[in-house]
């Protein structure tokens, strides 16, 4: 975490809030757990990203543990703007752990739409959307506690079977100096059933704070179309960046330059074996046969990826 501490404090960034105020619809990457990480950042980041969130990190053991914040929090300064997002059930928590990244980011996040069950179960993720004061007291804690106005806090969160109540969530949440929302347009209980975008507008037309839409998007056209569906002023991706870390350049699938560009950077970055073949294997889903697969997704080492990509593709 602490490798590039005195450029991070000298590099001029945007606030994130005036990307929502930039007339453009800001383009953003997930938090996705494994995935998210610097490496895969200052990859997208190539590729048109605005803004980027790292993995979901719980709170409690990123201030207990200087073990868990060296592995879970990694940056530099060229991977800005960025939000880093917990898991939390306590304001003076994440208040200590907003605290320690606060020089190194440019706002947190807390996670309200986590719906795996451990996190449920430990009190995280989509289970705050049930306990709004809860919400409230964590947000009002940060905003207190942390003195960067610039530094924004925001809440990524699913939405209720009554819409009704989602929205009131939303405006309590606004009310309490909230930066943003970021909505998921689906309930806790599903999971592959299609997105709600027509609940995302309803949300976003209650709202005077930017909204973030999630879920299912997947191209740049995607992309475009929720925009107009929803009004939303960001989009969030997940998956369809894992599969094509060039989504929004525009690319159909993922261009061989940025498969090129994701081995410079995973080496670079010393990429764990597995994360730096998993993503690869995201990335050329679209682009081999089944045989190919087969094949490259047994593959063991670095080098064995290194000469199949040189061999097959020239990269």
């Amino acid at each position: 975490m602490i490798g590039d501490i005195v450029q991070t404090e000298q590099c001029q960034v945007k606030d994130p809030m005036d990307l929502f105020h930039s007339g453009q619809v800001v383009k953003i990457c997930a938090p996705m757990v494994r995935y998210s990480k610097l490496a895969f950042r200052t990859l997208v980041r190539k590729y048109s990203c605005d803004l980027c969130y790292t993995p979901m990190i719980v709170a409690a053991d990123f201030v207990r543990s200087a073990k868990a914040r060296d592995s879970e929090f990694t940056t530099n300064k060229g991977d800005r703007p960025l939000i880093v997002q917990f898991a939390a059930k306590e304001a003076q928590v994440l208040c200590d752990a907003a605290r320690i990244v606060c020089p190194f980011a440019d706002g947190i996040d807390l996670n309200c739409g986590c719906p795996q069950r451990w996190a449920m179960s430990e009190g995280y993720g989509a289970c705050l959307i049930n306990k709004p004061e809860l919400i409230r007291d964590m947000v009002r804690h940060v905003r207190n506690q942390i003195d960067n106005p610039g530094f924004s806090v925001s809440i990524k969160i699913r939405i209720h079977e009554d819409l009704k109540r989602t929205v009131d969530l939303c405006q309590k949440a606004e009310a309490t100096g909230v930066s943003w929302i970021t909505v998921h347009g689906r309930s806790v209980q599903e999971r592959h059933q299609p997105v709600h975008y027509d609940a995302i507008k309803i949300i976003k037309q209650s709202m005077s704070i930017p909204v973030v839409a999630n879920g299912d998007i997947k191209t740049l056209k995607d992309a475009e179309n929720v925009h107009h569906l929803t009004g939303a002023d960001g989009i969030m991706v997940a998956r369809g960046l894992l599969a094509n870390p060039a989504m929004f350049a525009g690319y159909e699938e993922t261009p061989l330059e940025c498969i090129q560009d994701w081995v410079d950077i995973a080496l670079e970055h010393g990429t764990p074996f597995t994360c730096f073949h998993h993503h690869l294997m995201y990335m050329m889903e679209r682009i081999t046969s089944k045989q190919e697969k087969k094949v490259f997704n047994a593959l063991s080492s670095t080098s064995a990826v290194l000469d199949y990509l040189s061999d097959h593709y020239g990269v």
